[in-house]
């Protein structure tokens, strides 16, 4: 685990001034690796779908930007930043994040899934960027053509793999986060993001059909097939099981910034598995505070 100190934030903005002189956008992230500052529309009700209208910072991702002196600011505004994301799908790179986890309760290997992929559909991951994980994964930056739309997921190539693409971002290299810190894998430092295999591409943007219930029902179609991984890791869940997993799955949707879309989809898979629905929507709930708390904490300066 990388030690965070006072010279991190220090540090973590001159990576990101590095990445946005690269013309890669990008905006301060807190030790959760959630946005470090607080929304300006925190408790309004209806709640706000402000994308930065405002003109106030607070709108994470949308905050992203490439000028310097905004960057400056905007870490000025978050003093505990200890990283920095990348906003994906903005141009001019119009960057593509494949994310291969290592977390055992997917149980199975997220690179050699890829892998099996490739050979599957005839496609080669050419040499890019890559980004060493403190969890053991990585993450390969890739490139979209300006017609193309990718919708981030979870889970939806295969389990393991996530996808960060327009709305989404990266943790960038450098990065220091409570898990430890981010950094380019050896031989890839000199490289620039390749342009994705066009067999791949269209694999993160074609249609999906709705996942089936172990049950047989068919579930309500989650948005943009997004979290289908995270829908059918709740349906395998065993008696005792059903809640925690469920939380950890609403935990992750909510990290990926597509919780609120997905709690329908992730309650009716819960309910699936013979979880009350009063008690799925409360885990889901706690879910969406504990995401949300550990970004207000590190903003607030709480240890």
């Amino acid at each position: 685990m990388a030690t965070i100190d006072r010279q991190t934030p220090t540090l973590a903005l001159a990576h990101a001034l590095a990445a946005a002189g690269r013309g890669l956008p990008v905006f301060p992230l807190s030790a959760t690796k959630l946005p470090a500052l607080r929304s300006p529309h925190r408790g309004e009700q209806p709640p706000a779908h402000c994308r930065g209208e405002c003109g106030l910072p607070g709108h994470g991702v949308h905050d992203a930007t490439t000028d310097p002196a905004a960057v400056r600011a905007l870490f000025a505004a978050a003093p505990r930043a200890t990283g920095y994301g990348i906003a994906c799908g903005r141009a001019p790179h119009r960057l593509i994040g494949i994310d291969l986890d290592v977390d055992p309760a997917y149980g199975s290997d997220a690179a050699g899934a890829l892998r099996q992929l490739a050979l599957q559909h005839l496609f080669t991951i050419p040499p890019t960027v890559t980004v060493l994980t403190p969890s053991g994964g990585r993450h390969l930056w890739l490139t979209g053509p300006a017609d193309a739309t990718v919708p981030n997921s979870a889970g939806r190539l295969a389990p393991g793999i996530d996808i960060r693409g327009t709305g989404g971002y990266l943790v960038g290299p450098g990065s220091v986060t409570a898990q430890g810190r981010y950094r380019l894998a050896p031989g890839t430092a000199h490289l620039t993001p390749a342009p994705a295999p066009r067999a791949l591409l269209r694999l993160l943007t074609r249609p999906r059909r709705p996942p089936t219930g172990t049950r047989g029902a068919t579930l309500a179609p989650t948005p943009d097939r997004r979290g289908e991984g995270l829908i059918q890791f709740v349906l395998a869940a065993h008696e005792g099981q059903r809640n925690t997993r469920l939380f950890w799955a609403a935990c992750r949707a909510y990290e990926h910034g597509f919780g609120d879309t997905l709690t329908d989809a992730l309650t009716a898979a819960a309910v699936r598995t013979g979880l009350p629905e009063h008690e799925a929507r409360a885990a889901i709930a706690s879910a969406a505070r504990l995401t949300s708390r550990r970004g207000d904490e590190e903003t607030n300066g709480a240890a």
